[in-house]
């Protein structure tokens, strides 16, 4: 297979690729860098992306990480595995392993009405057109479940995949989503009654709600405490200081000319409120121990965040006879492309599950997610091997992006499988 087309051909930013060759436990060969390094390098020579961060794992470790380009277009800090990313909708996985930890201790019914954990739940109905300006809203037909909300079957969705959400979002005055507060973010409209279809939304913000509401803790205290300590996660959190954003990679939009430029973009104030379904920021290496744990059944070095049967669960089908689209059209291009996948796909708990085995690539039954700023990871626990790539910019589902995260996976499958 030949690598896809990455893109442009203007340079970026100084020229850096690091990364460290490991021996893989158990296999007679060692994930060769060189091939996988002149990928990264490429992206960023070729003008496809301001930077990037690859790095895989199997279960003895990592066994693979490098990186090339520039933390911010022009300056001389290259990124790393260790580099501060916004992990976006990453953070969702976080979420859903802490939804699953309260269904374990008894805390959550997942068939339960949100309403009863959430009374103000309530009060969202179903976007029903506009007249003129005016939105027309209706009470859904029945009432959403907690399990809905986490497999996004509850009919809410994002404005960038949903014309009508957005529509809703400018004439109600939400003028940048992510920078919003709580209470503008979460009144959205559902745009089809629950359990219909498969609606990528921000059912996983309100699932944040709902722990704080049955473990008792902050969503930032929980995490904290029952995720990222087990985990030893010390470099993923909702509120970075003043030293981790020392390390923060800025998110680049492209020039007319085809270069790239960092933004000074943030999400919203964290001392506000903690998005369940955006809110995290991490490192590539940290996030890489979460994707162990799964990739093991739910522990690391010794400390489970799931029993084995929930994390099955996780890589089950949990939509039925709905599928994950495969194709979304963009409601906002500066934000995210369209969507464009294999036909087919289901979603599990926290995860998009690959249905089909594409020759080279991750088998079927893996489960991934991705972030909104073009994070990507995958976790693979037939072959064994969890991987994932990083970048900061927009918009999200980039080809070129894609491209870079295709060919990664290639050539790590080509030298471990």
């Amino acid at each position: 297979m030949e690598d896809a087309p990455i893109g442009s051909t203007s340079a970026v930013g100084p020229m850096t690729a690091h990364s460290g060759r490991v021996d893989v436990i158990g296999k007679e060969a060692v994930v060769s860098n060189s091939d996988i390094d002149r990928i990264l390098r490429d992206a960023v020579s070729q003008g496809a992306v301001p930077h990037v961060v690859a790095l895989a794992a199997d279960p003895s470790g990592c066994i693979y990480q490098g990186a090339a380009g520039p933390m911010a277009s022009g300056s001389p800090e290259p990124v790393g595995p260790g580099s501060l990313f916004r992990i976006a909708s990453m953070t969702k996985i976080v979420t859903t392993i802490a939804v699953l930890q309260q269904v374990e201790r008894g805390n959550l019914d997942l068939d339960e009405h949100v309403d009863a954990y959430l009374p103000r739940f309530a009060d969202i109905g179903v976007l029903d057109g506009f007249d003129g300006d005016r939105p027309l809203v209706r009470p859904p037909a029945r009432r959403a479940t907690v399990r809905q909300l986490l497999t996004h079957t509850a009919g809410l969705g994002y404005w960038f995949w949903s014309a009508e959400v957005q529509r809703w979002q400018m004439v109600n005055g939400v003028v940048n989503p992510l920078a919003s507060d709580q209470a503008s973010y979460l009144s959205a409209p559902m745009v089809v009654d629950p359990g219909e279809r498969f609606i990528y939304g921000i059912g996983v913000d309100w699932l944040g709600e709902v722990v704080e509401k049955t473990s008792g803790a902050t969503l930032q205290d929980y995490f904290r405490q029952e995720i990222f300590q087990p985990l030893e996660m010390s470099s993923t959190m909702f509120a970075p200081d003043a030293d981790a954003r020392q390390g923060l990679v800025p998110i680049h939009l492209r020039t007319p000319d085809a270069g790239w430029i960092a933004t000074d973009f943030d999400l919203q104030d964290p001392e506000s409120w903690h998005s369940g379904g955006h809110g995290l920021y991490s490192t590539p290496n940290d996030f890489l121990r979460l994707q162990r744990a799964l990739l093991a059944g739910g522990s690391l070095d010794g400390s489970a965040v799931l029993r084995k049967d929930t994390v099955d669960e996780m890589f089950s089908n949990q939509i039925g006879d709905l599928v994950f689209p495969a194709h979304i059209p963009t409601a906002d291009p500066v934000v995210a492309s369209s969507w464009n996948g294999p036909s087919g796909m289901k979603w599990g708990y926290g995860l998009l599950l690959t249905t089909d085995q594409e020759p080279g690539f991750r088998a079927p039954g893996s489960g991934g997610w991705a972030g909104l700023f073009n994070t990507y990871f995958w976790i693979d626990r037939k072959s064994k091997i969890a991987g994932a790539v990083y970048s900061q910019f927009c918009p999200f589902a980039d080809p070129a992006m894609l491209a870079v995260s295709r060919n990664f996976e290639n050539r790590l499958y080509r030298a471990m499988v």
